[in-house]
């Protein structure tokens, strides 16, 4: 029993810690903390506001071709290397709250490359599925899209089967985008390159991340889809 109470104290302490820890944002909740309450302030309520929710790749989009989302009233909030995991936390506060008629979601990169964990396709999936439900539970459209081809991963090179992943998870998000009538964008199509289905070298420099030319495929793949909803 003693040794019990020694174990239950212990485990007591650590969790105050880290409830104590203000440093502690997994999620990276401070990334757009600013910006949300400045758009909320300044534009409380825009039936034609789209969120372009991801990681790196949805961020590079917003500071590469910053135009594209000028011009379009579009808000990009991508985070470098998250997860699924990270984006299920942050979901709320950088897409739900802002009050979009429309998130546009780009997801699962990172976890393919097992940035936060090993990688579990279900889980991912399932991750994503929790997305598309929370948007809908507050009457926004969403649309999902494809994972992007990578045939490896620059800072992960012990996984040698991205592209097989890639893959097979992007037919279980379409399969279950078709049977809930959500919206599905291929971008993995347009950008998918040779035998080892790498991202086309035309678009890209390191094989994950597009260039200007790779977004620019991204924008004539995406925004059709995006008007349907939200002319």
């Amino acid at each position: 029993m003693k040794k019990f109470l020694l174990s239950a104290v212990a485990l007591f302490t650590v969790a105050l810690s880290v409830n104590a820890d203000d440093n502690w944002d997994w999620p990276n909740y401070r990334r757009y903390a600013a910006q949300n309450a400045e758009l909320m302030q300044n534009v409380p309520e825009d039936p034609r506001r789209v969120v372009f929710f991801g990681n790196s790749i949805t961020e590079g989009w917003a500071r590469i071709k910053p135009e594209f989302f000028k011009k379009n009233d579009f808000v990009g909030r991508g985070i470098s290397g998250q997860t699924t995991y990270q984006f299920l936390l942050r979901f709320r506060e950088d897409a739900i709250n802002l009050k979009p008629a429309l998130i546009v979601l780009n997801a699962a990169t990172n976890d393919i490359a097992e940035n936060t964990c090993p990688y579990n396709e279900e889980r991912t999936l399932q991750n994503i599925i929790s997305m598309a439900e929370m948007a809908q539970a507050n009457g926004i459209k969403i649309i999902l899209t494809s994972v992007l081809p990578a045939a490896k991963f620059g800072w992960r090179t012990s996984i040698t089967d991205s592209s097989e992943k890639i893959q097979s998870l992007n037919a279980r998000i379409k399969q279950y985008a078709e049977q809930n009538d959500i919206p599905y964008v291929d971008y993995y199509a347009k950008l998918v390159h040779g035998e080892n289905k790498a991202l086309n070298p035309a678009y890209s420099t390191d094989g994950v991340h597009p260039t200007a030319e790779g977004y620019d495929v991204m924008e004539k793949t995406i925004l059709p889809v995006v008007r349907k909803y939200v002319p």
